[in-house]
């Protein structure tokens, strides 16, 4: 999730600010759906529209948006296997972030395969820098992680608590690192303990900004 160490190249700040610019100008209008006649804040997904960002947010303001990328699982008890995602993280002007994915398979050519994994949650800072984390699947499993910035773009989170329900699969733990990379894009990589297995690689992703 980091850059090749090397030397810096003279200028490529400049182009890399110029390119997120760029990039913000094709994302900066839209957002997730809005509902006019909702009593209360809708949601927003784009720090220009709705409700101000709540103070406690702050740390997590560079995650605001809506991402859309590819990725790949990797684990013993899985065949390999291609993804791509959106990733929305919103708020409403409280001190948590909504947080929703959805995967789908696609083949070597990008050709969606079937709709894949799903999950809700909410990101919860703290005062004291910790991050809680409430994630639900629809597989029947809840976690909760706990984690904080490593730095003001990246994020790194580990279960606490993983409850399951009877019908199930075995899942004991699992880790995750989210960063900004390059131009302001996002990487995650998830290790996971399931199945039997210790805890190791399971996902991983490279997300675009397409909303805020």
């Amino acid at each position: 999730m980091t850059t090749p160490d090397g030397p810096p190249v003279p200028g490529s700040g400049d182009a890399a600010l110029r390119a997120a610019a760029e990039r913000a100008n094709s994302t900066r209008e839209r957002n997730v759906p809005q509902w006019p006649d909702l009593p209360i804040p809708n949601d927003t997904a784009n720090l220009r529209e709705g409700a101000n960002l709540h103070d406690a947010l702050l740390p997590l303001l560079p995650l605001i948006g809506v991402w859309r990328g590819e990725g790949e699982v990797v684990y013993p008890t899985i065949e390999a296997q291609h993804f791509s995602q959106q990733v929305v993280f919103a708020h409403d002007g409280r001190p948590f972030v909504y947080y929703e994915s959805r995967a789908w398979l696609v083949d070597a050519d990008g050709k969606v395969i079937r709709p894949a994994a799903r999950e809700v949650g909410w990101w919860r800072p703290q005062p004291d820098d910790k991050i809680e984390l409430l994630l639900a699947h629809p597989t029947g499993i809840i976690e909760i992680f706990y984690g904080e910035n490593r730095t003001q773009t990246s994020w790194e989170l580990a279960t606490d608590v993983v409850m399951r329900t009877e019908s199930a699969k075995e899942v004991n733990g699992a880790k995750r690192l989210y960063g900004l990379v390059n131009n302001g894009d996002l990487a995650y990589v998830e290790e996971r303990a399931m199945m039997g297995q210790p805890l190791q690689p399971h996902t991983s992703a490279y997300l675009r900004r397409v909303a805020g």
